[in-house]
């Protein structure tokens, strides 16, 4: 008779422990519901339940990377754009994350995704494309705002790529090549004016001072003396024939 008793405790108990005993990693916690009521988040750690009675539902708190899909919409200055994101956020309340939402995984993308279409809609195409950084903090903040009721804090949120247009691609390759040509000529004027500017300094500097001429003269006839086969025709000046002119008018 013991022994039949005995067996019943045994298969009792390897029934009823693997029931009771939970175990609960570092990065997770366990949210109890003692006869549909709320008891709270254990864990880590090993603890009992009460058969048949608590149930216990895990959650992850580890940072969550949440891909959010590609969205076909309009910018503010009516541009076709497909943008994708990509969303970071953790459950910070493991209690509200299982009451308060049902899925919280599934709500989260799906608040995403409208708020990407939505932020997006009122956002220009150059700020879409020169400040993303803004819109990443206006996405990540609305987010934040709209999931903290469930539990959940965003982290970041990274617009990941913007798909333009064909022909708006070739727009913008012809406008940043018109931009650059204009640059070139800016520079290429402002490169002419400059050395007009020295040009016409090195004139004055020179009509005050005669000699620096001939100077000038002289040190030219070395740079083409340098070369073998160059054939150099000094002009005599005009000072040095006066006197003869002279001479001659007088006979």
């Amino acid at each position: 008779m013991w022994q039949g008793i005995l067996t019943i405790v045994i298969i009792f108990l390897i029934i009823i422990l693997p029931q009771a005993i939970r175990v609960v990693r570092e990065y997770e916690r366990g949210v109890i519901f003692r006869l549909g009521r709320l008891i709270g988040a254990k864990g880590p750690g090993l603890f009992f339940l009460i058969p048949i009675v608590d149930k216990m539902v895990k959650i992850d708190l580890r940072v969550v990377t949440l891909d959010v899909p590609r969205q076909e919409m309009m910018t503010r200055d009516n541009v076709p754009v497909t943008v994708d994101a990509v969303v970071y956020f953790r459950v910070v309340n493991p209690e509200d994350a299982v009451c308060k939402v049902e899925n919280y995984m599934r709500a989260t993308s799906l608040i995403s995704q409208t708020t990407l279409r939505s932020v997006v809609g009122q956002s220009e195409l150059d700020d879409l494309l020169a400040h993303r950084d803004k819109i990443n903090q206006q996405l990540q903040a609305i987010i934040d705002e709209q999931t903290e009721p469930w539990g959940i804090k965003v982290t970041t949120v990274e617009v990941r790529d913007v798909i333009l247009p064909e022909g708006m691609r070739r727009a913008m390759a012809r406008q940043a090549e018109t931009e650059r040509e204009r640059r070139a000529k800016v520079i290429n004027a402002e490169g002419e004016y400059q050395a007009a500017q020295r040009l016409a300094e090195a004139a004055a500097i020179l009509s005050e001072h005669p000699a620096s001429i001939q100077l000038r003269f002289l040190q030219t006839l070395s740079d083409i003396a340098s070369e073998h086969t160059a054939t150099v025709v000094m002009p005599i000046p005009i000072d040095l024939l006066a006197p003869l002119l002279k001479k001659e008018s007088t006979k």
